[in-house]
């Protein structure tokens, strides 16, 4: 799931239930119905996600599986959400929160997390920002790694509304840095998202149009649904930044941002996340690329490996690394990383 890899997610789930089937109600099958929940609800299938989350909320109660009911109402919360029910999410949000007696703390954390987000679609950002900074801390404390990826994505949206765009700044690249450590692409995509709402709130229209831009393609092209909530929060800023851009300028952002890829777009969005200063000047050695070897930055950047970049360039893979160690020579970056950086401040990509 949190590869967003959601068709291979829900074959795992259904790899459960199937396992759990005929034996009566039990843990098991009551975590594969949820796991079922939650990831048809990202695919868009709201009406199947909650009757798997209410098959899942009933076989935990009927086996007095106390865990099994928070994850089932966690679940049926989401599901809630991902069909514009606001008030039902945070009512089954507020139930999950409401059950500790022999509960694990990283669940107790967990529904701090799912209530967060519910109030939030629900537009009661006070209470939102109580809940995820306490949330926060208390997975700080822990060193709940898990809750903090899946909460700091939703303190960036609530410190740009409350004007505390220094601490959105620095919540935004904590996550992106632990999502992209941790290989959580899932919640790299959510930072995307949420990167549009710093860039519009510090002046940045263009860029807040590409990084939404790329958002969007990427989810699509990952087969997940945007929730309503997502859609509804960021349609006015979307529209002033085109409004402030104009047509042309508008399609631009959205042609750059259309063509990244995840690594590139996290990239791009690390660079928005850094303190603002003197426009950069251009890379140094960057003048000195050939066409070609400008072709093979781009390459690199959009994630191809030297294999790839062979077959698509018709060379061979020592001369993709010759190529490569030349252009470390005269640029000096020698990792994919930097040659990423290097072809998002040349506009390579």
């Amino acid at each position: 799931m949190f590869s967003a890899d959601h068709a291979g997610a829900l074959q795992h789930a259904t790899a459960l239930c199937d396992a759990a089937a005929g034996r009566g109600p039990s843990r098991a099958l009551a975590f594969g119905l949820a796991g079922r929940a939650v990831v048809l609800a990202n695919m868009g299938r709201a009406g199947e996600a909650a009757r798997e989350a209410r098959r899942s909320l009933a076989v935990a109660r009927d086996i007095g599986y106390r865990l099994g009911e928070v994850v089932a109402l966690g679940a049926l919360s989401f599901t809630a959400q991902s069909s514009d029910d606001r008030d039902g999410a945070v009512q089954l949000a507020r139930q999950a929160a409401q059950i500790t007696v022999g509960v694990p703390g990283s669940y107790v954390r967990w529904c701090s997390y799912v209530l967060t987000g519910a109030l939030i679609a629900a537009g009661d950002l006070a209470a939102a920002d109580d809940v995820c900074a306490a949330g926060l801390a208390r997975s700080r404390e822990a060193g709940d790694v898990f809750i903090q990826l899946g909460l700091l994505p939703h303190m960036v949206f609530l410190d740009v509304q409350a004007g505390r765009t220094g601490d959105a700044a620095a919540h935004l690249r904590a996550e992106l840095q632990l999502a992209i450590r941790d290989g959580r692409s899932l919640e790299v995509l959510n930072c995307l998202h949420y990167c549009g709402f710093l860039c519009t709130a510090t002046g940045r229209p263009a860029e807040a149009v590409t990084i939404w831009a790329a958002y969007a393609a990427i989810t699509r092209h990952e087969g997940l649904a945007e929730w309503p909530a997502e859609v509804r929060l960021r349609d006015q800023p979307l529209r002033t930044a085109r409004q402030a851009l104009g047509p042309g300028r508008t399609r631009a952002a959205e042609d750059r941002g259309a063509g990244m890829s995840l690594s590139v777009a996290a990239e791009y969005a690390l660079t928005l996340t850094e303190e603002p200063g003197p426009r950069q000047a251009p890379p140094p050695g960057l003048e000195k690329l050939s066409v070609r070897e400008r072709e093979l930055v781009t390459l690199v950047a959009q994630g191809r490996s030297d294999a790839q970049i062979a077959a698509e360039l018709y060379i061979s893979i020592r001369t993709v690394r010759s190529h490569l160690d030349r252009i470390g020579d005269k640029t000096g970056c020698r990792r994919r990383v930097d040659l990423t950086r290097l072809a998002l401040a040349a506009s390579l990509v």
